[in-house]
């Protein structure tokens, strides 16, 4: 459910208490990306040691065990996020291909390559992630992932407006349980799309190995159509979006074939009965499909222009429709009181696709005025404001250059703050103490994306090391030692909350998706029963703590994108 709620799922009690992965009993360490790093980027590591005497490290080999470089050691700090004490290991002059391991104070990290290529797989893996988690059709990931068609057909609930069944499938199982949400779909899918458009040259010849491999369209681009389909399938014919698709309540922790639970289309439960963030966002969403598959289906791109159009219309006429769980539906709510973000987002991304002077001038009305300070964050799925400012600096048309660069000053400020918590962080990364929230691996992806914005603007090499800090975070370099992407590094974590991982009989999990990571909020009954503790500490690999060790789709679109500007 990715962080939209807090019932407790169905089934959950019925699962033995596992393993944890923890270094609370571990008294030391070399924590460092577990994939590797690029020749010319910068490489560091975070040594954990109570000793501050010994203040040299070694990188040697794997191959032949030979000492290929020596450093120095930072000074010893405490890292506030983990409370470990810590020094940096910073190795960026070596360039050599190759697969190595570092030794420090005792300790030897886990092996990791340098290399030009070596987030390739990684990239492959995790975009392969939303193909594993495709509803309405076999899947076979390879290696035994494989499952018959699921969820086929839906029926509308009695909050829809409607009765009666409903042939639609698709789209993607939105995170651990067997849902589908546009607010979700909306951010997830418009953060995949926006990657096809920074990263097109890479991303236009990425094969994926999914059934719609060697057509016309790029697989990257097939991939993110699957969910597409769906989400047109969720319009009604007044250009509304209906919010959510799931049963009433949770499944039980089965294969997604057997879940034999009616899937139903909820909606608000009194006219419009369609809300305005889902109706918002899916029209932005709608308007960047339109330019991205143009060139290889100009059929299905005019259709996703007129959807967006549509939902346009019916969000201004309705501007305040908010959604909250009607009574017996206990799946995610996403529920957001704030919907004016997502109709802002709709009117730049319409004016970017088209043109047309509606839409700017309904963007620029909601700009704040210039004496009002212009705040960027990183997005996510209740706040997309930044996309909508993104989209309009981005646009190649001319537009409002004042504006425009208000914005991409705003961008470099915000990028600038993320930067100097890099530097403070004991292990690179640019969360803040307060981020380490529910799915805060995924804060992190998309810090990482504001990062790539802001180089976008003002080519900044800095920029783009600090991105990739957040990926050496989410895998390896973290007070756990752990890699939070399943099947990626030395040590990936291995339960997941995410149904079919449990459910297929297989040990290892689903490949390709992100673990919500360290949650100092708690949020079920697990997470609850940890003992307080520095945030980065808080989290469990548990399959019932779904607070802290859930996997979404929303998480896995800020790694993608943060992969593909580390291949390109």
């Amino acid at each position: 459910m990715g962080g939209a709620g807090v019932a407790l799922h169905p089934g959950i009690q019925a699962i033995g208490q596992l393993a944890s992965v923890s270094s609370g009993d571990v008294p030391g360490g070399v924590f460092a990306n577990q994939i590797g790093y690029l020749p010319a980027n910068t490489k560091q590591a975070t040594v954990r040691c109570k000793d501050a005497s010994d203040d040299r490290f070694e990188i040697r080999s794997v191959e032949n065990d030979r000492v290929v470089f020596k450093g120095k050691l930072g000074g010893p700090t405490t890292d506030a996020a983990s409370g470990d004490r810590v020094r940096i290991a910073d190795f960026s002059k070596l360039r050599a291909a190759g697969m190595y391991r570092i030794e420090a104070a005792g300790f030897k990290s886990d092996p990791f390559s340098i290399g030009p290529h070596v987030y390739a797989n990684a990239l492959k893996v995790t975009m392969r992630g939303y193909y594993g988690q495709r509803c309405g059709m076999a899947v076979d990931l390879g290696g035994g992932y494989r499952r018959p068609t699921c969820h086929s057909a839906g029926e509308f609930y009695a909050t829809s407006g409607k009765s009666g069944p409903l042939a639609n499938h698709g789209g993607w199982h939105d995170a651990g349980d067997y849902g589908r949400y546009i607010v979700n779909s909306g951010i997830s899918t418009g953060t995949l799309l926006w990657a096809w458009e920074f990263y097109a040259p890479l991303l236009h010849s990425f094969s994926l190995d999914i059934p719609e491999s060697g057509g016309k369209t790029p697989d990257y681009l097939a991939e993110v159509r699957w969910n597409l389909e769906w989400m047109l399938q969720m319009q009604d014919t007044d250009g509304g979006v209906w919010h959510k698709q799931t049963s009433e309540h949770f499944s039980a922790f089965i294969m997604p074939q057997d879940d034999k639970l009616t899937s139903y289309v909820i909606g608000t439960g009194s006219e419009p009965y369609k809300s305005t963030c889902a109706t918002g966002g899916f029209s932005a969403v709608m308007a960047i499909a339109a330019r991205c598959y143009g060139p290889y289906d100009a059929v299905f791109a005019q259709r996703c222009l007129a959807a967006a159009r549509q939902a346009w219309i019916w969000a201004n006429k309705h501007p305040d429709v908010i959604f909250e769980n009607p009574p017996g539906i206990l799946t995610g709510e996403y529920g957001d009181k704030h919907c004016g973000d997502e109709v802002v987002w709709a009117a730049a991304e319409l004016w970017r696709t088209t043109g047309e002077a509606e839409f700017e001038q309904a963007f620029l009305a909601k700009m704040p005025p210039r004496d009002v300070a212009l705040t960027i964050s990183a997005p996510e799925w209740a706040d997309v404001i930044s996309m909508a400012y993104w989209t309009y600096a981005l646009a190649p048309r001319r537009g409002d250059s004042a504006v425009k660069d208000r914005i991409r000053i705003a961008t470099a400020k915000a990028a600038e703050l993320l930067v100097e918590r890099s530097k403070e962080s004991g292990y690179g990364n640019t969360l803040a103490l307060s981020d380490y929230v529910w799915g805060s691996n995924g804060v992190a992806g998309n810090q990482s994306l504001l990062l790539l914005v802001a180089d976008h603007f003002h080519h900044d090499k800095t920029m783009q090391n600090v991105a990739l800090n957040n990926l050496h975070y989410m895998v390896g370099r973290n007070c756990h030692g752990v890699s939070w992407v399943t099947h990626l590094g030395v040590r990936p974590f291995e339960h997941p909350h995410h149904r079919p991982s449990v459910a297929d009989g297989i040990a290892a999990p689903w490949p390709g998706l992100l673990s919500g990571g360290p949650n100092s909020h708690g949020g079920d009954v697990v997470a609850d029963a940890l003992p307080k503790q520095p945030p980065m500490r808080m989290w469990l690999d548990d399959e019932r703590a779904y607070s802290l060790n859930e996997i979404a789709i929303n998480w896995n679109a800020p790694l993608v994108f943060l992969l593909a500007a580390a291949n390109s």
